[in-house]
């Protein structure tokens, strides 16, 4: 069993450092200039990490918690050469009246006794005494299901924008989580520069962006793209994945009040979720490379801001068509010096399966070898103890 020096008190808290992070004195939070990431001393950096579900769903934790402890497992990430993680959770996360489950309290004691919101402070100040850089990912207003707009019928849009601002208070000064990726995959209805309050998405990303630069000037604002663009009519006039429409950047960027803080964060998959166009067209899979630039590439290539892909993923060894389509993305990615978080470090994801086996241990080979090819170098956090315990987002 390991020890538990990991523990984050629900407070502000300025706990002792790990050897391997020194105190440099200068908070290493992330800027977005051009297409490039730099730190804080103006180095380009290139984020490249994993995604670490459970806390969006009825769980709330992230799952392996029950095979394995929570320090063990972001040792083996670093290990294996990731920099960064994006942590998916759901509104209901801030439900005091709700309690964490799927833990083995035997492997994570100090764990027993926290709420969802300690929970996430805890894996946020350990991943960052590590080195790891955090985005948290707002991936469900409630435990069962994805929404397509960023708002329900249970979750208003000033109740959104309202936990954001929490989250952006409680992490205030703690250098490690760098970015809030607004919503998941934004999909139906959703469209981009319209106008309409109801469904533009570029409008709600900026009003919801500014109000978390208002409480938090230093986090990356992550923006996912839609589903498709539509004409007047509604017809489709180009249809991809959920979170991957961002075609219409070009004439309606996202604009924030403080500079260099966009960053635009498309989903991409491939046959495993769903057969799509294009991985029957003839040309596949030199065709691919064209696809990408097309829909989010060119912001980058264009200088207008950052990309890094938020999810890919898919099994390898099973299938000729999703395996070249994935080596056929990494080599994209490297070839553009784009970042990414790889869909996922777990291995219950129904569709993609995990960079782990079966039994939260095993890595696979197959997968941590193409993504060693485009791997960055571990970063530095200066403050990443700190969490301001009183900065608790409403309910919905």
């Amino acid at each position: 069993m390991r020890p538990s020096p990991d523990h984050a008190v629900s407070t502000t808290v300025t706990l002792s450092r790990s050897s391997n992070q020194p105190n440099t004195g200068q908070l290493n939070y992330l800027r977005a200039v051009g297409s490039r990431i730099l730190d804080a001393s103006g180095r380009a950096v290139l984020l490249t990490g994993l995604n670490w579900f459970g806390m969006e769903t009825d769980t709330l934790a992230p799952h392996g918690l029950w095979a394995r402890n929570y320090g063990d497992l972001l040792d083996q990430i670093v290990e294996l050469g990731y920099n960064c993680l994006r942590l998916p959770f759901s509104s209901a996360l801030f439900d005091p009246g709700r309690q964490p489950n799927g833990i083995d309290y035997t492997r994570n004691p100090d764990l027993k006794g926290l709420n969802g919101l300690e929970i996430l402070d805890t894996i946020i100040v350990a991943a960052g005494r590590r080195g790891l850089k955090i985005i948290l990912d707002q991936h469900r207003p409630d435990t069962t299901h994805q929404s397509p707009l960023w708002y329900t019928d249970h979750l208003s849009t000033e109740t959104w924008i309202a936990q954001w601002q929490a989250l952006a208070r409680r992490y205030l000064g703690n250098d490690a989580v760098i970015g809030a990726d607004l919503h998941n995959e934004p999909s139906g209805p959703a469209t981009w520069g319209t106008g309409d309050p109801q469904t533009d998405w570029a409008s709600a990303a900026e009003e919801c962006g500014n109000a978390i630069l208002d409480v938090n000037p230093n986090w990356l604002i992550l923006v996912e793209g839609i589903e498709k663009i539509v004409d007047r009519d509604g017809r489709p006039l180009d249809w991809t994945w959920q979170g991957g429409e961002l075609m219409g950047v070009r004439q309606r960027p996202v604009h924030l009040r403080v500079p260099d803080r966009i960053v635009y964060s498309p989903h991409d998959y491939g046959p495993s979720v769903y057969n799509q166009r294009w991985f029957t067209d003839p040309a596949f899979p030199d065709n691919l490379p064209s696809f990408w630039d097309q829909h989010w590439g060119y912001i980058a290539q264009d200088g207008i801001a950052p990309v890094l892909v938020g999810e890919f993923g898919g099994p390898l060894g099973r299938d000729q068509t999703e395996d070249r389509w994935q080596e056929t993305l990494v080599s994209y990615l490297r070839s553009h010096h784009l970042s990414y978080t790889y869909w996922c470090l777990n291995p219950n994801s129904a569709d993609t399966g995990g960079l782990l086996e079966d039994d939260w241990k095993t890595v696979n080979r197959a997968k941590q070898d193409l993504l060693k090819r485009h791997q960055g170098e571990l970063l530095t956090n200066a403050a990443p103890e700190v969490v301001h315990g009183e900065a608790v987002p409403p309910v919905a």
